[in-house]
């Protein structure tokens, strides 16, 4: 299964347009299975989606995952979930996280050959508020599920050790990649995790010339194999 992180930056390019129909192109280009969008939903009053729902169905292969809690949305927090047409949806879970920010994380279970589960994050500006949210969603995260399970996003963080250290040892992260800024990256913002029952067959970072104007953050995205040993 290939998993994609992608922060849209609500839709708005580097060269400063608002234009949805770009980044489905590019989330398009990657064929991932999934695909966790952080900055999803427009900040202000009911946070109307920056990317339309009549327009990713007619647009992409892809449906919305239903954790909207309102009609104008598509996600929680800013973050939304696109599943491959032809995946199954099973459980949807919505985490409130601490901070002085409010920040939630959103889970969605995936019925494949086998269910995985992915849990979408953007976490804080302050590193203290990040290592809480991290910790949190490890204890959430603490389950039968959790073997399969693959968290990603937003981590906020330039130091490795502080990005992925409240996630151990119930996950490992997946190699990671400079993604931002966009048009010269520098800096692993955007990471994924995995729980043991998971590896990591290949890894990468989508960076065309879309993608490298589309958004300040470029999507970073893994394929997933069940672990047999």
């Amino acid at each position: 299964m290939k998993i994609a992180s992608y922060n849209i930056r609500k839709a708005r390019g580097l060269d400063q347009k608002r234009a949805p129909e770009r980044i489905l192109d590019v989330v398009s280009k990657m064929g991932a299975d999934v695909v966790l969008l952080q900055e999803a939903d427009l900040r202000l009053g009911p946070r109307p989606t920056a990317l339309p729902r009549e327009l990713i169905e007619r647009e992409t292969d892809y449906h919305v995952a239903p954790l909207a809690e309102n009609d104008v949305s598509i996600g929680w927090h800013g973050n939304a979930v696109l599943v491959r047409n032809g995946i199954d949806i099973g459980q949807i879970q919505r985490f409130d996280l601490p901070g002085l920010e409010p920040r939630g994380a959103v889970s969605v279970e995936v019925k494949g050959r086998t269910p995985v589960r992915v849990v979408g994050v953007h976490l804080g500006l302050l590193r203290p508020s990040r290592r809480k949210q991290l910790e949190t969603i490890r204890t959430l995260l603490e389950d039968d599920n959790a073997p399969r399970t693959v968290i990603g996003g937003d981590f906020n963080e330039w130091s490795a050790r502080h990005a992925h250290e409240p996630l151990a040892p119930s996950f490992s992260p997946v190699p990671h990649v400079a993604s931002f800024p966009a048009a010269y990256p520098v800096a692993a913002l955007d990471r994924l995790a995995h729980g043991p029952g998971l590896q990591v067959t290949n890894s990468g970072v989508e960076s065309d010339p879309v993608s490298r104007t589309a958004s300040d953050h470029l999507p970073i995205w893994a394929e997933f194999a069940l672990r047999r040993d």
